[in-house]
Parts: C-alpha cells; structure tokens; sequence
C-alpha cells in the first residue's frame, strides 16, 4: 500500500529551506513503517538531508556551491551558452544536477528515520523567489 501528496515551498532567492517539519506532519498522519520518496519537479533547485542546528553549515554550502559554480556572467563561465533567462539559470541547473533532486527516507512508526541534527531541505539556487513543488510518496509494505 502507498499514499502520495505534495508539498509547495515559496523560496525568496538562494538559500536552504527546511521542510522537515512539514513532511514530519503529514508523515504523523500516515502512521506505520515504509520509504518516504521525495522528488523536487524542478530543474533548478534541489533536495538534501542536511544539519539543521548550525546554520553555518548552510551558508558554508551555499558559499561553497557559489564558488565552485559562479554566475553566467562571471569570466570563469564565458562556455556558458543557455544564458536567456540570466546569469543565474544556468549555473543554477549545474547546481541540480550536481546535488540530489529526489530523496529515499525510510520510516518508523510514522517518523522519518533521520539522524539528531539532520534536516530535510529544498535548495534554491536561483535569485528571484519561486514556488517550488515537490512530490512525496509513501510506500508501504
């Protein structure tokens, strides 16, 4: 037996986003053990399993992720052709298929099976704000 939703998550620009506590609600709501699949319908954000108690961590990410892949109108991305929708389009589709855009968690008794500082997160990686949408499923056996 499975159980499918979704969610959508109103980003403001780069940065992580903690779902966490949403999906542990309507995980609350399903009871029972199976696999959470999580899939982000976009191609310029991401998901992770991340820390969620020091947000240095975050920013330390998201510096490390801006300077491995630098806006189209940085010199260093002069190969860059998809430039249409601005500098940051491009890099932010590097960006997603760099980092994960589905996620396998399993589930105990309603809960996800996360560590103590683990939390699940959409990364946003272009400027403007977007509402993304991301498909969950429940899998039961």
């Amino acid at each position: 037996m499975s159980v499918q939703t979704g969610f959508t998550v109103d980003t403001a620009g780069p940065g992580l986003y903690e779902i966490t506590p949403r999906i542990a609600r309507w995980l609350s709501g399903q009871g029972g053990d199976g696999v959470l699949t999580l899939f982000v319908r976009h191609t310029s954000c991401s998901l992770l399993v991340q820390e969620n108690a020091d947000s240095d961590v975050q920013a330390d990410l998201r510096a490390f992720f801006d300077r491995l892949v630098p806006p189209a109108d940085d010199a260093r991305m002069h190969y860059l052709r998809h430039r249409a929708e601005g500098p940051d389009d491009m890099p932010a589709h590097i960006k997603a298929a760099m980092m994960p855009v589905s996620l396998s968690i399993p589930v105990d008794a309603g809960r996800m099976c996360l560590g103590t500082w683990q939390g699940v997160y959409v990364v946003e990686h272009r400027a403007a704000p977007h509402t993304r949408r991301i498909a969950a499923h429940l899998a039961r056996g």
